[in-house]
């Protein structure tokens, strides 16, 4: 009887030290490993909506730079505009160039100048000389409703971007200018709180004297 409860005893004796628990060191490893993780993971999330910001205002540039060339085609199709004015201008005081006949913002391609994003002025076409007097656009965002065109509409000031235009004259191999051929380079520089460096968008395309 006596080796019956002795044999209890040592059962129940391996039994508690088998349900021995977690020490103090490792819980505490525990915890740091969870905490790296879990500031990892929050430095993910602050990435994922820097990036989200970033493809924003990368869009927006991508629209202005579009738009420009949009608008010099269009003038190109419907005959608005003549050979000689798709230029640019060497100055802005007359509205043209005189000697080029051009009617764009001045810009070069080995000083490009980098203008506010301007309204289009009287004739319609963005990146001439008269969109300094039609005042700087703005981007329209839809206001708590989600719709646009209503009272609640929210009309953000696109200050931190600014464009050029750059038509340029090309040559053939043998020199010679083609005379009926021209490369437009709309570039876009944008800033915006969140960014510490300035970014740029260019497009690069040729317009023809001919449809």
């Amino acid at each position: 009887m006596a080796t019956s409860v002795m044999g209890r005893g040592g059962n129940f004796r391996g039994r508690k030290q088998a349900e021995g628990g977690f020490s103090l060191i490792e819980v505490l490893i525990s915890m740091v490993i969870l905490t790296v993780g879990l500031v990892s993971l929050l430095g993910v999330f602050g990435l994922a909506m820097a990036s989200t910001q970033t493809s924003q205002q990368d869009m927006i540039a991508k629209q202005l730079a579009n738009e420009a060339y949009e608008s010099i085609v269009t003038a190109r199709n419907s005959s608005q505009l003549n050979w000689s004015q798709i230029n640019n201008a060497g100055s802005c005081g007359s509205g043209s160039d005189p000697s080029s006949g051009g009617i764009f913002l001045p810009s070069t391609s080995t000083n490009p100048t980098f203008y506010p994003i301007y309204n289009s002025g009287a004739d319609g076409i963005v990146g001439t000389c008269d969109d300094t007097v039609a005042g700087e656009q703005t981007l329209e965002e839809p206001g708590p409703d989600g719709n646009y065109g209503d009272a609640d509409d929210v009309m953000l000031p696109l200050t931190g971007y600014q464009r050029t235009v750059v038509i340029s004259p090309l040559y053939d191999a043998s020199g010679n200018m083609v005379a009926s051929l021209r490369s437009v380079t709309i570039t876009v520089q944008y800033t915006t709180p969140r960014m510490t460096q300035q970014r740029t968008y260019t497009l690069n395309a040729y317009i023809s004297q001919y449809q």
